[in-house]
Parts: structure tokens; C-alpha cells; sequence
């Protein structure tokens, strides 16, 4: 159904008044430091409606004059209609939950077959149908349990869909005249990521992330062979005439369907979201990180660049069609360049009409003098005013997996370009410190030092890689020093400062970028002098447990929390022994505030820990929705902090002298 006007002012009235009613008070003084007992009486939380609104996306396609997109991180999934001929929204239908236990959360994979449109989903990798004609949802297959992911689908000429999937690295067909499924089965040992496939009469073309091979499966029989060996992981293909093009990586491959005539084109340090042929056979390509478009033929020593739709965007899907070439940008937009003059104009997609939802935030950060809460979602940092409610949404190149603040600015360290950006509050403007480079796109924490001025980035590698690395950046200029392999064969997980003596300490992952095997057995705590730039020692406190999630030094001792064997430890730094450790029922971030050690953990029902000789809950049922990890942004002067229960922003009291809080069911969303 189309949205009338009625409707579009009813929607404005509505979030006009759950910004009103969302204003922020003061924190009240009776949960100042000198809390009496009564600071302990029920319920000892408030919350604020939606910490993070997203209108981002994932997958889009074209199908008769509409365009049909997949939300980003809502539950369900929308799948929205928009009318190419006016840029707007006019049907929105929500994907059902399957039969299977789970929600879905988006979908990167669409494609048409039969005048109907085809969704793959994740964190549930299920295959749906959409009939524009009728408007039904239908739930058809299942491609594994709940964390996998349908990444990828093509439609063959005669109709018949080709799926790749995670965690199994396989593809899969689907039929949809019968529903009958085959199962081509694991195409490389060690694969997990069938990242992207086409598919022409005869061939499924795939490509493979963690092994960077580009193969080939006969329909007819199934019988598989390696088309290329990429210098990475392969993240997009397509087809056309007798050629395939794979993107690696900062390369190009561009070789015949049958293997022969291997042709490998430098991207220029870029890489690619997504490449798509125009009937002409000229291949078009969206660049990350800036967002850049480029024009491609077989013979040409290197692409052309068009132009940027919106620099910074990842471009979901290209459309071309004559003259005209149609983008999709995950942030939430979609946008047509005129291939003749290259102009372009830009369509935001909550502004045609798209229903934004609650998503599950990545980062959060206290600016108690401006009494301001940054909280990063995808594409977007809300910034919310305490003292009156009033909130922005300020886009940003990514998600910010981390923030800190220095001076009157914020910074954040963004997945997945591994840029690091600087966001003045004021302003909203944005300026860009350049990207971290050598493989580290996986941000997980940043820390500010007051002491040399420097920001502190650890990080891990996308793909097939165990090194992870250390940077030393300078807010003001940008430079950057990034130390590689400071764990060897490790990904760094977490870092913490000891400002006063000029050493960062850093908690390690052997399995780095995933996808290649582990050289070590366990996850290593390392001392790394400031001054020196130098690693002092290195130690792996639990043999066996392979990766942490964070550490934090407090008074001489180094506090962890373990990810894949959900535990904490207190090591003792001066003899570099374990003086307590216990379980925990998840796993996340270690906060220091008032001289006492916090753990907040998810995938447990969401729980506070305050840790020292043991962990003594402080509250429970916080629930499990943030993004990346739970997160506490305390305020000083006393013990409440920000956080999430459910997806919406809470106030929570802490304190230690009380009896542990508990959320009701209830009451998380």
C-alpha cells in the first residue's frame, strides 16, 4: 500500500512526541557518592527508548521499475518496495521468523527469479520468497543453524537460485518450480565463506573469502575446478560473455570461463563492494573505502574512475541500465548517476519513506561536561543531549567499534575500512585520519593517552591472517605507526594504559583474521613500552584459552575476560601470576570506575560483574543485544552508568553495596 500524507504526519507527530518523552534528568543527588541505603530500593534502573534508530541496509535488487532493499540489524527484517520512478517508499512487508529457533536480523543476499523476489538471511540463513504481485512472504528452506549466514545469490537463466553460505563454505541450489535443494558441497578444505557467486547457463561461479580461490561447478554434474588463486579473499564476482571477474583484495581477476587467458588488474590500494556488468559487457565496480565508481573492460591496464556517488559508503548493489547506473548504499541511501555527464543525485531512504527500527548498538561514550552520550550504530553515532533529551544522528563511514574523547572532540575507530575518524560534537563534522592499512580493518579498542597524545588502536586482520597489530596515531596530523605482529602469529583484542609508566598492555586472539589455522594454543598478555616502542615481556595466563576479550590494569593487577571460554582472571603484574580467576556465564568488556573493577557480559541474559577476590553480580538481565560488546559508561561521582537493556539506553544503578539488580523479562525488549 502506498503511504499517504496522513500517514507521513502521524509518523512525524509520533517520533516528535517519544522525543519529548525521552528527556534525560539530571542525575538525581541522592545517587551521588555518599549513596544512603535507601539509593539501593527497586528497581534501580530507567530507560530511554531506542539507544540507536537505523534506516541502514544490507541487501537490494531491481525487479519491473522497483527497487527492493533488506534492513540492517532490526528484528525482523524489513523488506521495503521503492518506485524507481519517484524515488519512494511504497510498500513495506516485515520477513517472518522461521520455524527454526532464531531471528533474523538482515539479509546481504537478494536476487529475482520468476517475477519474485529471493532473500538469504542472517544470523538465521534462510532462504525467503516475495511476490510483488501479491504481497506474500514465504519462509522456503533453511541452510544451516542459527550464526550462519546466506551471504550470497545468483539466479541462473533458467531460473534455478544458487546460494553461498557460512559458517560451511558451501553452495547450494534451489529450484523454485519444486523446492528441490542440492548440495554442492565444501568447495576447499578450511573455507567457511562462500562470499559471492554468479551463475550462467552451463556454471555457478564462486568465490571463496578465506582461501581467495575463484571456482567454477558444472550444473549438470556438480564436478568443481579452481577458475584463479587470488593474493586475497574474494568478495565479489560476475559474469558476462566468456569472461568472469573476481575482486581479491587491491586486485582484479579477470580470466575466460574456462580458465585459460588469467588476467590480474592493480585496484590502486582500493577495494571492491560489488561489481556488475551493463548488456554492453562494460563492468562496473564500487570501491571501498572512499565509495568511488570505475568502468572496466577486459584489456584496459586499469579501471576508470567515474566518480563518487558518497564518498565513504559501501555500495551493496550496481544496477546499470543504458545510461543510467543505480547504487545502493548501506548506510541507507540509493542513488542514480548519469553515465554520459556523471552527475548524481542521492535519495536518503528514512527520507522516501523507510521505517527505521531499533538496532543493536556497537559503541557508547560519556561526555559528562557537556552532559552528552555518544552511541554507535551502523553508519551513525547518536549524540544525546542529558540534560534535555533532544538527540542527532551524525553519519559516520562505518561502525565505530570504539570511541574515546579528547578535548572537545570524539574519536572512533571504524570497521570495516580501519579508519580512524575524529567527530567534532559541535558542528557534526567529520574529519578523517586516514586508515590504518596493512591488513587492519578490524578495530577493538582505542584508548587515548594524555600523557604523549597519542591514540592507541589494537586491532585484527580481515581474512586468512593471525597478525594483528598496535598503532600509535596523532590526532592532530594523522601519522601513524602501526607495529604488526606485536603478538606473534596473534590479533589483538584489547588494549589498557598505564599512562603513568608509559606501557600499553594487550590481550591477544591466535586465531586472528579466522580462516587459516592457529600457530599458538593461547592467547597472550604482552607489555609494550611507549618510549622504547619496544614489547617488555609476554605471557599466555591460561593455557588453552585462546582469546581474550579484554583486559584492564587497576593497582598493579591485570584484570581479564576470556571470549571462547567465558571466564576472568586478576594477574598479579609484578610476579606475573594469577592471584584469582572464575566463570562467567558470557563474555565482554572490563571497566575500571570509582578504584573498583566492573565486567559487563552478554550471551548470558546480559550481567554486571564487579570483580576482586570473586565476581559478585551486580546485575542481571540487562539482555543481549549489543552489537559488538556490552559496554558501561559510568558517570562520575557515583555509581550509575549507561548502558542497554534490551536495545534501549538504561540508566543503571551499581553500586556495589547493594543487593544484585534484576531486570524483569518483562521488561527487556
Amino acid at each position: 500500500m502506498h503511504p499517504s500524507r496522513s500517514r507521513r504526519r502521524a509518523r512525524a507527530v509520533i517520533v516528535s512526541a517519544l522525543l519529548a518523552a525521552t528527556a534525560i534528568p539530571p542525575a538525581p543527588g541522592a545517587l551521588a557518592a555518599t549513596a544512603s541505603p535507601a539509593s539501593c530500593a527497586a528497581p534501580g534502573y530507567q530507560t530511554f527508548g531506542p539507544a540507536s534508530l537505523t534506516g541502514a541496509i544490507v541487501g537490494a535488487t531491481v525487479h519491473d521499475g522497483k527497487a527492493y532493499v533488506v534492513t540492517r540489524g532490526l528484528k525482523p527484517p524489513l523488506l521495503a518496495e521503492i518506485d524507481l520512478a519517484t524515488n519512494k517508499v511504497v510498500r513495506e512487508v516485515r520477513l517472518p521468523d522461521a520455524p527454526a529457533a532464531g531471528e533474523a536480523e538482515g539479509a546481504w543476499a537478494t536476487t529475482v527469479s520468476g517475477g519474485k523476489i529471493y532473500i538469504g538471511t542472517y544470523p538465521v540463513p534462510d532462504l525467503y520468497s516475495f511476490d510483488p504481485a501479491t504481497g506474500e512472504v514465504q519462509h522456503l528452506r533453511s541452510f544451516g543453524r542459527n550464526g550462519g549466514f546466506v551471504w550470497s545469490l545468483a539466479t541462473a537463466p533458467d531460473g534455478t537460485l544458487y546460494a553461498g553460505t557460512y559458517p560451511d563454505g558451501r553452495v547450494w541450489e534451489y529450484v523454485p518450480s519444486t523446492g528441490a535443494v542440492r548440495d554442492f558441497g565444501v568447495l576447499a578444505a578450511g573455507e567457511r565463506y562462500v562470499r559471492a557467486v554468479a551463475a550462467d547457463a552451463d556454471n555457478v561461479y564462486a568465490g571463496l573469502l578465506d582461501k581467495g580461490k575463484l571456482m567454477a561447478i558444472r550444473r549438470s554434474d556438480g564436478a568443481v575446478r579452481q577458475l584463479a588463486q587470488g593474493p586475497a579473499g574474494i568478495g565479489a564476482v560476475a559474469e558476462h560473455g566468456d569472461r568472469v571477474l573476481a575482486a581479491s583484495g587491491t586486485t582484479l581477476l579477470d580470466v575466460r570461463k574456462d580458465g585459460t587467458d588469467p588476467r590480474s588488474v592493480d585496484l590502486g590500494g582500493v577495494t571492491l563492494d560489488t561489481i556488475a556488468f551493463g548488456a554492453d559487457g562494460t563492468a562496473y565496480l564500487a570501491s571501498r573505502p572512499n565509495g568511488t565508481v570505475y568502468r572496466y573492460r577486459t584489456g584496459d591496464s586499469a579501471p576508470t574512475e567515474l566518480g563518487t556517488p558518497r564518498l565513504g559508503e559501501e555500495t551493496r548493489r550496481l544496477v546499470p541500465d543504458g545510461d543510467r547506473l543505480t547504487g545502493f548504499s548501506g548506510s541507507g541511501g540509493m542513488w542514480t548517476m548519469d553515465l554520459t555527464t556523471k552527475a548524481v543525485t542521492y535519495t536518503d531512504l528514512i527520507e522516501a519513506g523507510l521505517t527505521t527500527g531499533s538496532e543493536r548498538p556497537q559503541s557508547i561514550l560519556l561526555d559528562h561536561g557537556r552532559r552528552a552520550l555518544y552511541i554507535g550504530g551502523h553508519y551513525a553515532v547518536t549524540v544525546r543531549d542529558l540534560s534535555t533529551g533532544a538527540q542527532r544522528r551524525l553519519w559516520v563511514p562505518g561502525e565505530p567499534k570504539a570511541m574515546v574523547r579528547r578535548g572537545d572532540k570524539v574519536y572512533a575507530a571504524i570497521y570495516p575500512s580501519g579508519q580512524i575518524i575524529e567527530l567534532d560534537p559541535g558542528t557534526g563534522r567529520i574529519r578523517s585520519l586516514g586508515y590504518l592499512g596493512q591488513g587492519q580493518q578490524r578495530p577493538w579498542d582505542l584508548e587515548y593517552d594524555p600523557r604523549t597524545d597519542k591514540l592507541l588502536v589494537a586491532t585484527a586482520p580481515l581474512g586468512a591472517n593471525l597478525k594483528g597489530a598496535l598503532s600509535v596515531v596523532d590526532p592532530d596530523t594523522g601519522d601513524k605507526q602501526v607495529y604488526v605482529d606485536v603478538i606473534p602469529d596473534q590479533s589483538l583484542m584489547s588494549l589498557s594504559l598505564d599512562s603513568a609508566n608509559g606501557v600499553v598492555y594487550l590481550g591477544g586472539d591466535v586465531l586472528g583474521g579466522g580462516g587459516t589455522p592457529p600457530t599458538k594454543t593461547s592467547a597472550s598478555v604482552a607489555a609494550f613500552d611507549l618510549a622504547t616502542r619496544k614489547v617488555l615481556w609476554q605471557v599466555d595466563p591460561v593455557q588453552g584459552y585462546r582469546t581474550f576479550q579484554d583486559i584492564k590494569v587497576h593497582n598493579g593487577v591485570l584484570y581479564g575476560v576470556y571470549k571462547r571460554n567465558a571466564s576472568w582472571f586478576a594477574m598479579d603484574l609484578a610476579t606475573r601470576t594469577i592471584t584469582h580467576q572464575g566463570a562467567l556465564p558470557g563474555y565482554g568488556e572490563i571497566e575500571v570506575h570509582r578504584g573498583r573493577v566492573f565486567a559487563s557480559t552478554y550471551f548470558g541474559g546480559g550481567n554486571v560483574y564487579a570483580l576482586h577476590t570473586e565476581a559478585k553480580l551486580l546485575a542481571t538481565g540487562l539482555g543481549d543485544e549489543w552489537y559488538t560488546n556490552p559496554q558501561l559508561a559510568f558517570e562520575p561521582g557515583s555509581w550509575n552508568a549507561w548502558a542497554l537493556i534490551g536495545r534501549d539506553l538504561a540508566r543503571i544503578r551499581l553500586d556495589p553495596r547493594c543487593p544484585a539488580l534484576t531486570v524483569p523479562a518483562a521488561v527487556t525488549p
